[in-house]
């Protein structure tokens, strides 16, 4: 795995502060919560994956490059 450079996480951090809502449109994980599911943004970690607190209880991150979500809010 290659990983993104430091202005990319930067990027998504602002995209993606603490607390934005989002939606789940894909992830390829066995684990993953359903298409569809919203969730708070906790974080993003240093490899640019977006970390959420889905409402369903998962706490699988958005993996950059890999999973795609879409922001509906910033709280």
């Amino acid at each position: 795995m290659r990983f993104p450079s430091k202005e990319i996480v930067e990027r998504v951090r602002s995209q993606y502060p603490v607390g934005t809502r989002v939606e789940l449109t894909q992830m390829d994980d066995l684990q993953a919560p359903p298409i569809g599911t919203k969730g708070t943004v906790t974080g993003v970690d240093d490899t640019a994956s977006i970390m959420v607190r889905w409402d369903n209880g998962s706490g699988l991150h958005v993996v950059y490059g890999e999973d795609k979500c879409r922001k509906i809010s910033n709280e």
